[in-house]
């Protein structure tokens, strides 16, 4: 079974951490997002990934190389964001014999890949609360009969998750017309495959599609809350480490430091003296937080800093982030209602009672600045010392 792995796209809606990174290579826990789906096609049997890129192709291919994990990795290049079955297409050259296809951008149930690749033909479904909003599987007995976007009556609650087992056959159908939205879609190619073989859906337990920066924060929730204790780094005999903690080889933990698991810190990594950190939170390589500084619930990129006295909470901060000193992150409402964040230049909600900042590349904040909960700081935005900052910027 060959992977196609779907990871050429920047990922709009989750500016402004995609500005210079495509969003399938963002940060997950120990590895970037993409690679938790190529670990689990891996781990499925994948003999071969092929991997679809485009926006900032070269981040891919660096850090995969033409090996992972002892498995093959080729690459082909889409230069025009044209739809699934187009990105899919442009891998045509490297197909042979049965192929998945898995989109880049989500985070799978491992065990339903293995499962995925077991039962070819196969697609993975979600049963979901509200399937009116996804595309929907049809069913009779143990076989898929059809996918229907956004039916007004669902025929079941089972929504197309967006991972497929294909025949060998299927290659031949991949040239699809466009849809009426200018795509060329991949739910063409699974209604031909659905007519003419007997298709299995694979359930899967739980599912994530990262599109919006609070679900690259749900994303690390799930993947740090898997890890188990380990302490390979420099932690200081009075430091307090609490549950899951992952302290990585390199990294170094001052005395006085409090950390509360889940919670990861990685190679290159410093903490403290005197600071706090909890719920499921990544500090990444070279990331840095400051004496009786204290960081919940939230995602550090690589090198970003949050200097002393400061407090971050249910936040995303981008690599090289500096946080000055004394700068605070409210992350609730007084109403208690949900946050609202920016997506496109329009304002919806988050789902989430907490949240608090995301933080593009570089952004700089001055010392003392105070920040509003949904708050969005552009690629290399300032704050003022002393500031209160209550709209983007």
């Amino acid at each position: 079974m060959k992977a196609v792995v779907l990871a050429a796209g920047q990922g709009t809606r989750i500016r402004p951490l995609s500005d210079s990174v495509p969003k399938p290579m963002l940060p997950v826990a120990d590895r970037p997002l993409v690679a938790h789906t190529i670990d689990a096609a891996v781990d499925a049997g994948a003999d071969e990934i092929v991997l679809v890129i485009g926006y900032e192709a070269d981040t891919v291919r660096d850090y995969f190389g033409a090996e992972y994990r002892g498995v093959p990795v080729s690459y082909a290049v889409q230069t025009e964001q044209a739809g699934t079955a187009h990105a899919v297409n442009t891998a045509r050259e490297h197909i042979e014999g049965p192929f998945a296809v898995l989109n880049g951008d989500n985070l799978y149930d491992p065990a339903a890949i293995d499962r995925l690749f077991t039962e070819c033909p196969a697609i993975c479904a979600i049963e979901v609360a509200e399937p009116r909003n996804y595309g929907v599987l049809s069913t009779e007995g143990d076989s898929i009969t059809g996918i229907v976007e956004k039916p007004a009556d669902p025929p079941t609650n089972l929504a197309n998750a967006g991972a497929y087992a294909f025949p060998e056959e299927a290659k031949k159908w991949l040239e699809v017309p466009e849809s009426e939205r200018g795509e060329h879609e991949i739910t063409d190619v699974v209604a031909r495959v659905i007519d003419e073989f007997d298709v299995t859906p694979v359930t899967l337990e739980r599912w994530l599609d990262v599109g919006r920066p609070w679900e690259l924060l749900e994303a690390n929730e799930w993947k740090i809350g898997d890890l188990e204790r380990r302490i390979d780094g420099d932690v200081s005999e009075d430091a307090h480490l609490q549950g899951d903690v992952v302290v990585e080889d390199g990294a170094t933990v001052k005395p006085g430091v409090v950390v509360e698991g889940p919670a990861l810190i990685r190679s290159g990594a410093t903490v403290g003296p005197n600071a706090y950190v909890r719920g499921a939170t990544l500090i990444d390589e070279g990331a840095k937080v400051g004496h009786a500084a204290e960081v919940k619930n939230s995602v550090l990129s690589r090198d970003a800093s949050v200097s002393h006295l400061s407090y971050v909470g249910d936040s995303v901060l981008g690599r090289d982030v500096n946080f000055g000193a004394g700068t605070n992150v409210a992350n609730l409402r007084h109403d208690d209602g949900n946050i609202e964040f920016t997506v496109k230049g329009e304002r919806v909600s988050t789902g989430r009672r907490k949240f608090g900042v995301v933080a593009g590349d570089g952004a700089k904040t001055g010392i003392n600045s105070s920040l509003s909960p949904g708050l969005k700081l552009d690629t290399g935005a300032t704050t003022l010392p002393g500031e209160t900052v209550d709209r983007d910027r």
